[in-house]
């Protein structure tokens, strides 16, 4: 088979269809899992909080078990009771945040892989309209969907104003 002949192979990583009910399916999930969640915060953006990594989760975690043990060496004004019950809570809620990191991780490489279809064909269909496109009335078109690629102008700086002696 001569090779100019051959026909391009479209890119097709994910075929997906949603129906209507499976996606008010999905949404009342997510619905219901922060309803069963109520407690859940939001953090103001820039909010600078103490971080809890690995190192300072062994930290943590050895300081309250040594202060609950010891609670003769702890002023009143320190809540080890509530340190206690959030380290509960986040023991808790870090296997629904891994499941769900693992659904979010799934979800964004189904969304980068659909929109890599979309534009891996829409570049294979411009590139038939930069073609033959031009024949069928579609130049126009074609130079409309080509902005895209338009390359903006760089205004030249303006020359800083000399300093006068």
């Amino acid at each position: 088979m001569d090779k100019h002949k051959e026909m391009a192979v479209s890119q097709n990583l994910v075929s997906l269809e949603i129906t209507e009910t499976q996606l008010a399916t999905a949404m009342a999930a997510v619905l219901q899992i922060e309803s069963a969640l109520p407690g859940l915060i939001s953090l103001e953006p820039g909010e600078h909080l103490a971080y809890m990594g690995p190192k300072s989760e062994a930290f943590g975690r050895g300081t309250i078990r040594v202060l609950a043990q010891n609670p003769h060496i702890v002023p009143p004004s320190l809540d080890v009771a509530g340190a206690q019950a959030d380290l509960a809570a986040y023991d808790q809620l870090l296997p629904i945040r891994d499941a769900l990191a693992r659904l979010q991780s799934r979800l964004d490489d189904t969304i980068a892989a659909l929109g890599s279809d979309v534009l891996a064909t829409a570049l294979e269909g411009y590139g038939q309209l930069k073609l033959s496109g031009a024949a069928h009335g579609l130049d126009e078109l074609r130079k409309e969907l080509g902005s895209r690629f338009a390359r903006s102008r760089r205004t030249a700086a303006a020359p800083a104003p000399a300093e006068s002696a």
